[in-house]
């Protein structure tokens, strides 16, 4: 499916975008990674289409349904994808990673007959880049060490352990939460409020940080 720019205004971020919807049991974040494994046919078409045109397509959590069949109802914010790899795997299914870009917020959305959602979207600003508050350092240690220890294509994400967003953000990729609490923390607008209500998250979970 195209990309197309529906708003009339200029740069590097158009404010609207007509993008294709992957509906998952996943979240996610800016700046973050994500491996699919693509069999159905929507989906491949989707990804050829997006290969041959350079552009993205939305992630968005499944509020209601499934991720095959039918078209799933999903959460209103998302985060637009883009591929950074892709290959045959071994059992002749698509392994495909999504690098996240950017949030947005559905404003339209319609199913086509073969159950491929398009979204009319509404881009979301990317946080700004902040530095850490003091109790946020407590979390960059336990951060390196477990990405150190994954695999691609965790292994592989840029990082940066002095901002405030991108922490933020991979500590709510990869803490043992529920996906409705990822999917609150990626609504949040201020990467210090999703510290605190990481902090809050944290003082429940029996991790070493």
């Amino acid at each position: 499916m195209r990309v197309s720019e529906l708003s009339g205004t200029t740069g590097e971020t158009p404010e609207t975008l007509q993008i294709p919807i992957f509906p998952l049991n996943a979240v996610l974040f800016p700046g973050g990674a994500l491996p699919l494994r693509i069999f159905e046919p929507r989906y491949l078409d989707m990804i050829s289409n997006c290969l041959k045109k350079g552009t993205g397509f939305g992630v968005c959590l499944i509020s209601e349904g499934r991720e095959v069949g039918v078209a799933a109802q999903t959460y209103e914010i998302g985060t637009l994808g883009h591929i950074s790899y892709f290959q045959r795997l071994p059992d002749g299914l698509l392994g495909v990673t999504v690098r996240g870009d950017q949030r947005f917020r559905v404003i339209s959305e319609e199913v086509r007959p073969d159950q491929l959602a398009i979204a009319r979207v509404e881009m979301i600003p990317n946080d700004p880049v902040m530095p850490l508050t003091e109790d946020m350092h407590r979390f960059v240690d336990w951060l390196k060490e477990t990405l150190e220890q994954m695999s691609d294509p965790y292994s592989r994400v840029p990082k940066h352990y002095d901002d405030a967003g991108w922490v933020s953000n991979r500590l709510s990729e990869l803490l043992p939460i529920p996906l409705a609490q990822k999917q609150y923390l990626l609504q949040l607008d201020d990467p210090r409020q999703r510290i605190e209500r990481l902090s809050s998250i944290l003082d429940n979970l029996d991790l070493k940080i």
